[in-house]
């Protein structure tokens, strides 16, 4: 059972050895780790394989062994993304801005760490790495409880990253507790976790509602929620359905269990008319179930896979080959069924009409919102960002892919010549 009386104090002490730790060394760190992961590749996949027989034998859905299994590209990109965290900017010692106010006090605000961040999270080992290189990189140190089924693989990335911190000379020995992961899988870790508030500064869930759920019954740690959220692309009447076409195959085929794929498809009456004839078709080859709503289902008539939508699938995440389909009449009925319908994630319009793209933006309540574009685009790696540890879809701190900015706070640092207050 994780006891966070031990894992606490070092997870501290590596935060403070982190905050001042020169970026030359951090990078040199990670470096180091992108070096590890290559050398285990072979070890690591082996392990990964035997992870995903084992969910597979268990019953456990298709999305999550998808999510479990590190594929060669899932791999490049992980590792890779270890060596794009070090090629970025070091964000903490960042000015943001400051003054000399009247009594002569110089006022700056600058970047630091957070300090300790806990992670929890479900299946995709490859976020163990994603998380720990984002958070050696901006100068904090982790705890990290990812999920049962991924147990072996994510020791073996943990025992690549501990050798490379250890491997690194001249480095704080308090460094050795910058990444822990904790080991069990008992439920009650969990809740060790969430009420760390001695020692963990912020929780970032990363997984389905029941995690966010749990999480918010029991943390006393601050949270950073993220993860879950209805995705839709709405078509309006003056959209390219042509090329609206592939927009919507990619958000919804390219990878079906992530949390950014197409759930709901809004279109108005005449986007339906012309857009259906041609899409079906594509959907129906790659074996999506549709649940169409309304008047929608007649349009639909004959699709192999289809299904009358009730209310209870507009508020679905499928994290699967499953969509609805449903008919709205113009854009701002398009806005009142995202925010009807837990539109929080990522969401898109279709369309050639700037005046409905203005007004989509303007009213849409998500993290990230697209215009022409795939909501699979909703990542740190395509932002720029190296990595991510989550996809925030909160209001406060920090939204969408949780990059290295997102992984600081400020403080103010104030000067004088001697000065005394009047």
């Amino acid at each position: 059972m994780l006891d966070m009386e031990q894992v606490g104090p070092r997870a501290r002490a590596a935060a403070a050895a982190l905050a001042v730790l020169p970026t030359a060394r951090k990078n040199e760190i990670l470096r180091a780790i992108a070096a590890g992961l290559g050398e285990e590749r072979g070890r690591i996949m082996a392990v990964n394989a035997q992870e995903v027989d084992a969910a597979a034998a268990a019953g456990l859905p298709a999305a999550l062994c998808d999510r479990l299994r590190l594929t060669p590209a899932r791999f490049d990109e992980m590792q890779s993304g270890v060596l794009q965290v070090a090629a970025l900017p070091d964000p903490i010692g960042e000015v943001l801005g400051g003054r000399t106010v009247e009594s002569g006090l110089r006022v700056v605000r600058e970047r630091v760490p957070l300090g300790v961040v806990g992670t929890i999270y479900e299946a995709r080992p490859n976020v163990t790495v994603d998380i720990a290189a984002l958070c050696l990189k901006s100068g904090n140190a982790c705890v990290l409880r990812g999920g049962r089924e991924a147990l072996q693989t994510n020791l073996a990335l943990d025992a690549v990253m501990q050798r490379a911190i250890a491997g690194v000379a001249g480095l704080d020995p308090a460094l050795g507790g910058a990444v822990t992961l904790v080991k069990g899988t008992d439920r009650a870790d969990v809740t060790a976790l969430l009420r760390a508030d001695r020692y963990v500064d912020v929780i970032i869930p990363r997984g389905g509602q029941s995690l966010y759920e749990r999480c918010q019954k029991e943390a006393t740690v601050p949270l950073i929620e993220g993860g879950f959220g209805i995705s839709h692309i709405f078509v309006d009447d003056s959209a390219d359905l042509r090329r609206a076409v592939g927009v919507i195959l990619n958000a919804k085929l390219q990878k079906p269990s992530a949390c950014n794929a197409l759930d709901t498809l809004l279109l108005t009456p005449a986007a339906a008319r012309g857009l259906l004839p041609l899409l079906l078709p594509d959907l129906g080859r790659a074996g999506v179930r549709v649940h169409a709503h309304g008047e929608a289902l007649a349009l639909c008539a004959g699709y192999p896979v289809l299904e009358e939508g009730v209310a209870a699938d507009l508020d679905r995440e499928f994290l699967a080959l499953e969509m609805n389909v449903c008919l709205v009449a113009d854009t701002a009925a398009a806005l009142l069924h995202l925010r009807r319908h837990g539109a929080r994630h990522s969401d898109a319009i279709l369309t050639d009409s700037e005046s409905h793209a203005r007004m989509f933006v303007a009213g849409a309540p998500s993290a990230c919102v697209y215009v022409n574009a795939s909501t699979r685009f909703t990542d740190g790696g395509q932002f720029g960002l190296g990595a991510e540890v989550a996809i925030s879809t909160q209001r406060l701190h920090a939204r969408g892919p949780l990059g290295l900015e997102a992984l600081t706070t400020y403080r103010y640092v104030c000067g004088g010549d001697y000065l005394s207050r009047a």
